[in-house]
């Protein structure tokens, strides 16, 4: 009974965490679709087929299915995939380009993660049109409405939404079971809909559109924009909760979108189909079915905002991405972070996007693009995946749902010179972030020339032996514990400070999302020790509490700060990162009383 109860209270917050997205396509999708496509009831017979089975393959199929039934500890994602593919193969070629599409796979979820807020907020606050007392609101004022309403949200998440976010399940279920009954509702009116459940139209529509109808597809992805959550959300929820919470958000979503097609049937003049619908259906809770509707895009974009705080910790759990200043927003649940930076970031863009272009029709022309990349490169790797452990039956499912992602990837191509170049220009920023600083990386490393452990211990002992050491202990942070870097190698053999204790702390990730060891290693020489922190990548550590926890009681840390001197222009990006973000140990917030950065001249 107990484990009942819980399935059913990890459904109403995955109704609140992972499907707000997909849950708000309706406001637009169908509005989108018959913008660029005749009304006629083929037509309508048609694209309503094409969006089942779209929500079929590429939600159910890929990600509820597919993409779920792998994971690491529970977890899911871009990253888990390329963890979970990386040892599987051979080739080290392959598992740098494996490496390379799961940052192109993240980049483009950022792409599109902007212009979620911001075509669902705006679709939803214009729903006010309808209403007879602000049927003449000119543009300008909603997306101000839109904005402020942005602008809120984005604010908000500093003080944390650990409070607020239990009302977003029951909020989404509320907006689920009004779509599902004004679905409903219409349906009765023309029940001959329901025949749009056999692929028979879809295919039909393809065939007699030609390349008109494969453009259609661009507009039709729209109605599975968010699938990739269910993967994404999986460690928060679990499995069973999230697949379980699918198939009532996809029924929800049938019957909605099958009610809307049987309303364009009998009203073809309408252009804002959702709030049309609801508003011929029942004026007296339209303004509630408004308001809802401004929650639900509200719930959306937190959802997406959280989402990236998460895929942006993660990346920089596992070197991917630089040390950004990170807070926690929750001392009982410590996955609730947020990072100022991306907030901001994320804030000027759906602004922007906003303003650039003005009305959610024409941001639905831009809208796909950056999703149908990220299902194909799920796609990929999940086949990959699947080949490289001989599930042949698997493998050919997912080879035909990644020639289905990669025929609606291709039609939408043409989104690109109509706005979609604008989520491939924000994907760039944290792809090119992420190229040039593992890039940098690895050539900082080699440049650097760190010590080897023989040769550094031979100094060490006869240093230690002949020096008058320093009474407490040091801590000094290295990433790797077979080299010692050039500020230990500084601060011990030419400052000649040894302290009569001192610690090499190494934090090690390790390739599962959870789990903390703290431990000593053998004892390297009289007076040096090795302290080595194992974690998960998605573990949030309080690294002064685990060295307390070990009994050491420093008197000093020392850590290196490098000092980058290069005429080349990308590490010179680099040397802008480097001193933009936290160091490490800042990152890890430990006592700044006790750091000592030591100072290193690198030419690049």
């Amino acid at each position: 009974m107990a484990e009942e109860d819980s399935l059913i209270k990890g459904i109403i917050k995955s109704f609140g965490l992972v499907f707000g997205d997909i849950g708000t396509s309706p406001i637009y999708t169908i509005a989108t679709i018959f913008l660029i496509t005749k009304p006629t009831q083929e037509n309508i017979m048609g694209v309503l087929s094409l969006i089942v089975w779209t929500l079929i393959i590429l939600v159910t199929i890929e990600y509820a299915w597919l993409a779920m039934s792998l994971g690491k500890k529970g977890e899911g994602g871009t990253i888990v995939l390329k963890e979970i593919l990386v040892p599987l193969l051979r080739s080290r070629r392959n598992a740098v380009l494996v490496t390379y599409l799961s940052f192109i796979g993240i980049s483009l979820l950022m792409g599109d993660g902007v212009i979620t807020p911001a075509i669902s907020i705006l679709s939803a606050v214009e729903g006010l049109l309808l209403v007879p007392q602000f049927s003449n609101t000119p543009q300008w004022v909603l997306i101000l409405v839109a904005g402020v309403i942005a602008v809120t949200l984005f604010l908000f998440q500093k003080k944390g939404t650990e409070k607020v976010a239990v009302a977003f399940g029951p909020l989404m279920v509320l907006w689920f079971l009004a779509l599902a009954i004004s679905g409903i509702v219409s349906i009765i009116h023309a029940p001959s809909v329901l025949k749009a459940l056999s692929p028979h139209y879809a295919i039909k529509f393809l065939m007699e559109h030609g390349v008109a109808g494969f453009f259609v597809l661009s507009e039709v992805i729209l109605c599975a924009t968010g699938g990739e959550a269910l993967y994404a959300d999986m460690g928060h929820l679990g499995r069973m909760p999230i697949i379980r919470a699918w198939y009532i958000v996809f029924a929800a979503l049938l019957l909605n979108y099958l009610g809307q097609g049987a309303f364009v049937i009998r009203h073809p003049e309408v252009k804002n189909v959702l709030f049309g619908m609801v508003y011929r259906q029942a004026q007296a809770l339209y303004i509630p079915f408004l308001i809802l509707s401004i929650a639900a895009t509200v719930i959306a974009s937190q959802a997406m905002i959280s989402g990236m705080f998460s895929i942006i910790y993660q990346g920089i759990t596992t070197r991917v991405m630089p040390l950004l200043k990170v807070e926690y927003t929750s001392t009982r649940l410590r996955s609730q972070i947020y990072i100022g930076s991306v907030n901001w970031f994320l804030l000027f863009s759906v602004l922007f996007i906003m303003y650039e272009f003005r009305e959610s029709n024409r941001l639905a022309a831009a809208y796909g693009l950056a999703v149908t990349g990220t299902m194909t490169l799920t796609g990929i790797m999940l086949t990959w995946i699947f080949y490289l452990k001989n599930n042949m039956a698997k493998t050919a499912l997912s080879s035909f749902v990644t020639l289905v992602d990669l025929t609606f990837l291709l039609s939408n191509l043409y989104k690109i010179p109509h706005g979609g170049y604008w989520s491939i220009i924000i994907a760039a920023f944290p792809l090119s972030t992420i190229l040039v600083y593992t890039s940098g990386q690895k050539k900082l490393y080699r440049t650097l020339k760190p010590l080897e452990r023989d040769i550094f211990l031979k100094g060490y002992n006869e240093l230690y032996k002949n020096t008058n050491k320093i009474k407490g202990t040091a801590l000094f942070f290295a990433k790797v514990t077979d080299k010692f870097p050039p500020y230990i190698v500084h601060t011990m053999f030419i400052n000649n400070i040894v302290y009569e204790d001192n610690i090499i702390v190494s934090i090690v990730k390790c390739d599962t999302p959870f789990g903390v060891m703290g431990y000593f290693k053998d004892k390297l020489a009289d007076g040096l020790r090795i302290f080595e922190i194992q974690l998960g990548y998605m573990e949030v550590i309080d690294v002064e509490d685990l060295l307390k926890e070990a009994g050491i009681d420093e008197k000093v840390i020392f850590y290196g700060i490098e000092d980058i001197i290069t005429s080349n222009f990308i590490w010179k990006l680099f040397a802008i990162i480097k001193k933009l973000t936290p160091t490490f140990v800042q990152f890890y917030k430990l006592p700044p009383n006790k750091m000592h950065g030591v100072i290193t001249q690198v030419e690049m």
